[in-house]
């Protein structure tokens, strides 16, 4: 038991399982049990369900849209970090550097904003070595991540990728409560569009983008979501764009018009 509630069954957990693929295309395979566990049975508690049985038929109800939103923000959060998987910054300042000149403005998107560690980097290099105009949307189906990465307030201790030149550049020193806490500058933050997106609905309105980056992600889906994924992708990145995915991830076998240019970087339409 956690918080008094019952571990849940193989048959709840296969109605979670289903539940949360329908919803947001992510596989929750048979050995997330406790993680189901761990992230849901305080919020029975809160809700006074007696076991997974119940908060599930609380969360099927239409009338509690809200809480099944909930459940899927505590469910699908995962953590991350600045300059994660650092090859592909180093990849994409390459990109940038070659394109010196180009008066063309430079659309990048962000799929997995998290808690906004990933497109802050983005942003970063993009400040740092995009001659051109630059755009930077950061999308993510959990409303509660998107409300922190807006804030853009961190622990200091989550900051080791980060080198002291950017650290004196972009991040603001808490004082007070937040003397343990930095903040991203509010000229680096507004820079950063934030909008909240369902990678399995139609996302193809926001136009074409340079790169785009879904990093960690596919690894959840389910080879047949994979492909729908990436067909929608394919639809918003320009030709000769890049995508960049995970490095415990690929898109061999998902989309042909994607031809890996390093580790877990493809590049559309060659």
């Amino acid at each position: 038991m956690t918080h008094g509630i019952p571990y849940p069954s193989d048959s709840e957990f296969l109605k979670y399982q289903r539940l949360i693929e329908e919803s947001t295309g992510i596989f929750l395979p048979p050995h997330k049990k406790t993680l189901l566990n761990n992230r849901l049975s305080k919020r029975l508690v809160e809700r006074s369900c007696k076991n997974f049985s119940e908060y599930f038929s609380l969360i099927s109800d239409s009338g509690e849209s809200h809480e099944l939103e909930m459940a899927l923000e505590l469910i699908t959060t995962n953590e991350t970090y600045f300059f994660r998987e650092p090859k592909h910054f180093d990849f994409l300042n390459k990109v940038l550097q070659q394109r010196q000149g180009d008066t063309k403005t430079f659309r990048v998107w962000c799929a997995a904003a998290s808690t906004g560690e990933e497109p802050y980097t983005i942003a970063m290099i993009l400040s740092e070595s995009c001659s051109s105009p630059w755009e930077l949307v950061a999308s993510d189906v959990n409303e509660k991540v998107l409300e922190h990465a807006y804030k853009a307030i961190y622990r200091d201790d989550r900051l080791s990728g980060v080198s002291p030149a950017f650290m004196d550049k972009y991040f603001l020193h808490g004082i007070g409560k937040y003397q343990s806490h930095v903040r991203i500058t509010p000229e680096l933050r507004y820079r950063v569009k934030f909008l909240k997106v369902n990678l399995m609905h139609d996302f193809t309105g926001m136009g074409k983008f340079d790169a785009i980056f879904i990093r960690n992600v596919m690894i959840y889906f389910e080879r047949e979501t994979q492909i729908k994924v990436m067909q929608r992708i394919s639809k918003c990145i320009k030709p000769n764009g890049y995508v960049f995915v995970g490095h415990s991830e690929s898109l061999h076998g998902v989309d042909k018009e994607f031809r890996m240019r390093c580790p877990a970087v493809y590049q559309y339409g060659v």
